[in-house]
């Protein structure tokens, strides 16, 4: 008899190059969202409600963070003797160790960990996507249609079908008959969400025998599930309905904080009924000066507002100073905007600072809307042109630059090299000036 009804893997390892300057130090699932969270807290969220309390979170890409914040996994409920959060980082044998080198590598190297749980059902979740979802309907699903896998899906606008796994469904009874990972013309906008729940028995199987040919990318969506199909294994569909988004780009991530400000985005943190936890900060109670005007934000713990802040996302203490004017931006966990400074349409990451004066960002309506982006500012080391070693703010649009008082690299002024100062954030990287004296 198994010890498990159903085990979650996580996969945590993504780099989430897209992302920029925000994951030049952490892995995507670490990357800040909403506030007062990280990525990875929707899938341990809906993991701990949906009562699955056995999870394997397989870290790898610059995993330091990611592995202290999840700890012990008492914020998600998840610190059980009889299971709870396990960390599964690569790691070496008698014959020796690589890195993950795919998706379904990353489980096949962790066979071990499910074997002791001996589960009949193995959940395998994204830890980069934010949603909320009862993972025990999904299972339903699979266990009624004795399914040897069950793939979650949604549709995709069409322009955007090219970046999902694309799937053709039986309409009748929801049954997969094709499956193609990232086609370059999709025949179908029916995405797979990267949520997997496999017969365990059969999962097994297919993992060995993946390992064993040496021509396969170890990739669920490129080789697993297409080998399946073939051998006439039996999958079918979960159709999610809700609020779901990959938020593997700066834009996604944008708009996704954007999201938690409007009522009818379908993304609600306030729902009792589904909580999504996170660990907390223990900052003292957010402050707000008598000059300070804030509208349509969301404020956390630590924050100190002297400015004008409206329609942005503040996470935990957060500076903002006087005469400063904040606005359609996420600022991360303590980043500052210093007096007199201007913040639009930005993220700026953890521990940035925006200099007194400066200018960050601009609006769609000021510039031509096919070479609009967001603006992004965070802090990294970075070696001085005379070799002594300072830190600076970095601005990707949407991937970092650097430049010295000369001129640009990429397109973008971001600090006097001489002085370590910072100087500018500039959205446009045809619009070259310094907004903030030097």
């Amino acid at each position: 008899m198994s010890k498990k009804e159903c085990i979650a893997m996580l996969l945590a390892g993504g780099q989430g190059s897209r992302l920029g300057a925000l994951t030049q130090k952490i892995a995507k699932p670490a990357v800040s969202f909403g506030g007062k969270f990280r990525i990875i807290d929707f899938s341990l969220s809906n993991c701990s409600n949906s009562g699955i309390d056995t999870v394997g979170v397989l870290t790898q890409y610059r995993p330091y963070l990611l592995h202290a914040y999840v700890g012990s996994g008492e914020a998600w409920d998840l610190d059980s003797r009889d299971g709870g959060v396990s960390i599964l980082p690569p790691y070496e044998t008698q014959t020796g160790g690589a890195w993950y080198a795919g998706t379904a590598d990353a489980i096949t190297q962790n066979l071990d960990y499910i074997k002791a749980n001996d589960p009949k059902y193995v959940l395998i979740l994204s830890g980069d996507h934010l949603y909320r979802m009862d993972y025990r309907k999904m299972l339903k699903t699979h266990i009624e249609n004795n399914a040897d896998l069950t793939v979650s899906v949604m549709p995709v606008p069409w322009e955007e079908a090219s970046r999902f796994g694309i799937l053709t469904t039986d309409p009748e009874d929801g049954r997969i008959t094709k499956f193609t990972e990232k086609p370059e013309k999709p025949d179908s906008n029916l995405a797979s969400m990267g949520i997997y729940i496999f017969t365990w028995k059969k999962l097994k199987e297919y993992l060995i025998n993946d390992e064993a040919n040496e021509q396969s990318s170890n990739d669920f969506g490129k080789d697993i599930i297409p080998a399946m199909l073939n051998n006439g294994e039996k999958l079918v569909s979960y159709r999610f309905k809700g609020y779901w988004k990959d938020v593997g780009t700066i834009e996604s991530l944008w708009e996704a904080n954007m999201d938690l400000l409007s009522p009818n985005s379908g993304l609600q943190l306030s729902d009792d009924s589904w909580k999504i936890y996170g660990r907390t900060t223990g900052s003292p109670p957010h402050f707000t000066s008598k000059q300070a005007k804030v509208t349509h934000t969301l404020l956390s713990e630590g924050c100190e507002i002297y400015g004008d802040v409206s329609e942005s996302v503040l996470f935990s203490d957060v500076k903002i100073g006087k005469g400063a004017k904040v606005e359609y931006s996420i600022l991360m966990p303590g980043a500052v905007v210093e007096e007199g400074a201007t913040v639009r349409y930005s993220i700026v990451a953890e521990k940035a600072v925006i200099a007194k004066g400066a200018e960050v960002g601009g609006s769609p309506s000021d510039s031509d809307v096919d070479n609009w982006g967001v603006a992004v500012v965070a802090e990294l080391p970075v070696q001085r042109l005379d070799g002594v070693q300072q830190r600076f703010t970095l601005l990707g649009i949407p991937s970092g630059c650097l430049a010295d008082e000369q001129g640009c690299v990429d397109g973008v002024l971001v600090a006097d090299m001489r002085t370590g100062q910072v100087a500018v954030a500039l959205l446009k990287a045809e619009d070259i000036a310094v907004s903030a004296a030097l």
